[in-house]
């Protein structure tokens, strides 16, 4: 089944193919110049860190529902061993398996195609068994730090967990904006906080995950016109689910990862940062997002932390 006309028209109007030239592997990213940095460490007042991961467990967020994106299952290798002799330094080590999207994560361009492509036109098939993302991968991105800023679109429409139907729309992000007192910008990294992860911290896994409240596919074109770098939220699967749109599954992650070359973020936890936010009275901070460098990743862990 072919992609509707609706999408493609708001793929057109969002597109950066050659925006940042034909090799460009990092998108919207390239919107994080140093001035937008100096911006964001201005916003640092208090020192106050709020941290927005999800912890890394066996028996996380994930339900099956996406073949192969396991919860991390952790193994100790080493117990205390005195590897170098009798009464010498003891060491304990461990390993893990997960999939790299599994919790709290970031989304590399190449995580998505359509139509055959991937972002800046480049063919889906350089994705490999054994190389992974060849063009786009999570390692491609560099350090993520930037200007964060809380959009809460639960507070801005009077409740602390939207509705699993309801589709965030341009209009919410607006009120929620306007609830922040600030005004988005070239380079910002927005969270949006729909309260969906409460259900999660509640230890309800299946409700967290279907139905879910997300982005409707009307607002890639609300972070284009702000030239946004990046995007996070606190569900699983980014976007309103199931679609709003019957039979069209996952178009934003198609009009942000593949025509527009932004980043998304998912299982972020910003039930923390929503209070100290209300407490201090701005949603404005420096986010550090540094993506782990799997090399030809098409996603990966991430502990991001909000410095206010």
């Amino acid at each position: 089944m072919s992609l509707p006309a609706e999408f493609h028209a708001i793929a057109e109007r969002v597109n950066n193919w050659g925006r940042w030239g034909a090799d460009d592997e990092i998108g919207t990213l390239n919107l994080i110049t140093d001035d937008v940095v100096r911006r964001a460490a201005a916003s640092v007042l208090s020192g106050r860190r709020v941290p927005l991961a999800l912890p890394l467990r066996q028996g996380g967020v994930q339900t099956g529902m996406i073949p192969g994106r396991i919860d991390p299952l952790h193994t100790m290798v080493q117990i205390n061993q005195e590897i170098f002799g009798p009464g010498t330094v003891a060491c304990s080590d461990d390993a893990v398996t997960m999939g790299l999207q599994a919790g709290t994560h970031w989304d590399a361009l190449a995580h998505v195609s359509h139509s055959g492509r991937l972002y800046n036109g480049r063919p889906a098939d350089s994705i490999t068994a054994h190389g992974g993302a060849g063009f786009g991968g999570i390692d491609k991105a560099g350090p993520i730090v930037s200007r964060g800023v809380l959009l809460d679109v639960a507070r801005a429409l009077g409740t602390e967990r939207l509705d699993g139907g309801h589709a965030v729309t341009p209009e919410d992000l607006d009120a929620a904006e306007e609830l922040s007192g600030t005004r988005v910008g070239p380079g910002d990294i927005v969270l949006v906080r729909t309260g969906q992860v409460r259900l999660c911290l509640a230890g309800e896994k299946e409700a967290y995950a279907f139905p879910s409240p997300g982005l409707s596919v009307r607002t890639p074109e609300w972070f284009h016109a702000r030239d946004v770098a990046a995007v996070a939220n606190d569900t699983l699967t980014f976007e309103i689910f199931p679609p709003e749109i019957e039979d069209l599954w996952l178009p934003v992650h198609a009009l942000h990862l593949v025509e527009m070359g932004m980043p998304q973020g998912q299982n972020w936890n910003l039930e923390e940062l929503s209070t100290v936010c209300g407490e201090l009275g701005r949603h404005t901070f420096l986010l550090s997002a540094m993506p782990e460098p799997f090399t030809g990743g098409t996603g990966t862990p991430v502990a991001p932390v909000a410095i206010l």
